[in-house]
């Protein structure tokens, strides 16, 4: 039978160092957020500073923040209308400028794929209330 070797492979493919950092790693994403903080918070006290508070990011429209001021590049419908996943987070950290011609957001991007998928599990645990997932 081959099935125990088609269950050895997946096996081997979900706890290699790939699918390791694909996933990301979350305290390590805590790291990364640093590059972040001088413009974003993330938690139950979370505000508006620079840029919007990133509670609740992913399945959010983009530019709907309440009380967040965005560039006018935000209210634009091909932008308005999309949905932060961690799949389109990752393309826009990478060189948000590029991906969003004229947002106000001056981070030059992350290049690093690890950091980026670090980060994403970082933001990933924080629900629009603030609140980490246990």
């Amino acid at each position: 039978m081959r099935i125990p070797l088609i269950i050895a492979a997946l096996t081997a493919i979900a706890t290699s160092p790939a699918a390791a950092q694909a996933a990301g790693d979350a305290a390590a994403g805590e790291r990364v957020f640093g590059q972040c903080r001088a413009c974003h918070q993330v938690g139950e006290t979370a505000r508006n500073l620079v840029g919007p508070q990133l509670n609740g990011l992913f399945g959010r429209r983009a530019g709907s923040v309440p009380g967040y001021n965005y560039s006018p590049a935000y209210k634009a419908p091909a932008v308005a209308e999309k949905t932060w996943s961690p799949e389109n987070f990752a393309t826009y950290i990478r060189d948000p400028r590029t991906v969003t011609p004229g947002t106000r957001m001056v981070f030059a991007g992350l290049r690093d794929e690890g950091q980026i998928a670090n980060l994403v599990a970082y933001l990933q645990q924080f629900g629009a209330d603030g609140k980490k997932a246990p």
